[in-house]
């Protein structure tokens, strides 16, 4: 009865963290989620990630990738962790960790109109944190797809990982 819920209520809350440092002592110390909290890129090295401040700016190409693939990675992050792809273009998200992860669309950080997206298929993103672990979680190996058909930016992020900073941006053009 109640420890059920109890359960999920320390995992939303607290178990998430607590589960994400397993998850990093796990992984190894090369990860670089823990390093890289605060900063706005992900990592020195380049390639396919932007900044919040180069997002926002209505560039054609900001630095975003052209890929319709979206890997879930032992480092606790999406890659790439911005993409670009056009109206009607069907994502897949693919979890090539050996940890399960989500894909939950942040509510209020999709297009007005825009259908909701999440792991589990849920209509709300308070359903989706409601209903995880239990359901919603992607395991190891399995993929997720979703088709884009409003033009905008959604970000989403991994319910158990968001703290890590395992968040995402699609951009439809």
């Amino acid at each position: 009865m109640a420890q059920k819920h109890t359960r999920r209520t320390v995992l939303q809350r607290i178990g998430a963290t607590g589960f994400a440092a397993t998850t990093l002592a796990l992984a190894g110390c090369s990860s670089q989620a823990s390093s890289d909290g605060e900063s706005s890129t992900e990592s020195g090295s380049g390639g396919t990630e932007t900044t919040e401040e180069s997002s926002g700016g209505g560039g054609e190409s900001s630095g975003a990738a052209q890929t319709d693939t979206v890997g879930m990675t032992e480092n606790l992050g999406f890659d790439p962790k911005v993409i670009e792809v056009p109206v009607g273009t069907t994502v897949t998200f693919d979890n090539t960790s050996s940890i399960g992860h989500s894909v939950t669309a942040y509510e209020d950080k999709i297009p007005d109109g825009a259908t909701y997206f999440a792991t589990g298929g849920f209509d709300s993103e308070q359903a989706a944190i409601d209903a995880y672990p239990e359901e919603g979680n992607l395991e190891a190996g399995e993929t997720y797809e979703h088709t884009f058909e409003t033009k905008g930016t959604y970000e989403y992020y991994c319910i158990p990982h968001e703290m890590n900073g395992m968040v995402g941006t699609v951009k439809v053009v």
